[in-house]
């Protein structure tokens, strides 16, 4: 009896097995893995947010600031453009003899690709493009508006708008004390004309033909 007695007292000093703490740390290991998996979430969330900030961020810096002519550029409008600035050139030479009255008429260059510039700059609005423009051309002298000619750049289409270029006359600079010296005679005359030069400057006046708006006008 005593040796069942010692052995029972041995074996109550024996660690008894765990069996209730275990779903306990099982529970407390779900809710860990809970947390884990939420902090992943958000820091995934959190990296695609930003890389989607990135990504707006570089996309708005790889848009670029177009002008208006620029986004709507036709290679076929620049070429006819040119041939138009040819007929204004053609016609400002016609009215040396005409109503201008001169023995010569110097056309800056840079003068006409100003002209260039502007109409590409005003017809890119407009349906038809610059097929649709009538220009009158004018020449300012001593107070005076001389018109030096009209072109319709496409006579088979109806004018959508017109643009009235008014030219200047050179007054600045040397040309004056050096006019003198391109003053000629004409065989047919005895009188003295003198020669002109047109300034890089002008104004030009857009008028809708279409539309009741008001008119345009531009200092170049």
């Amino acid at each position: 009896m005593q040796l069942i007695s010692s052995l029972t007292s041995e074996d109550s000093s024996l660690p008894s097995t765990p069996t209730l703490d275990a779903p306990s740390k099982r529970l407390s290991w779900s809710k860990l893995m809970q947390k884990l998996h939420s902090s992943q979430s958000l820091d995934s969330d959190s990296d695609t947010h930003s890389s989607l900030d990135d990504a707006s961020d570089a996309g708005s810096l790889s848009i670029p600031d177009l002008s208006e002519s620029e986004m709507f550029f036709d290679p076929t409008e620049e070429a006819l453009c040119k041939e138009v600035v040819q007929l204004i050139a053609l016609n400002l030479t016609d009215a040396k003899d005409g109503v201008l009255h001169c023995s010569k008429l110097l056309i800056p260059e840079k003068l006409l690709e100003h002209i260039g510039h502007e109409l590409v700059h005003l017809s890119v609005s407009e349906p038809c493009g610059l097929r649709g423009a009538l220009i009158d051309l004018c020449v300012e002298q001593d107070g005076v508006y001389e018109a030096a000619g009209q072109i319709a750049v496409d006579p088979c289409l109806v004018p959508t708008f017109q643009l009235t270029l008014v030219l200047r006359l050179d007054s600045r600079g040397l040309w004056p004390k050096i006019q003198g010296l391109f003053t000629g005679r004409s065989p047919a005359s005895p009188v003295v004309r003198r020669a002109l030069k047109l300034s890089t400057g002008f104004r030009v006046i857009k008028r809708k033909l279409y539309s009741s708006e008001e008119l345009l006008i531009e200092e170049c």
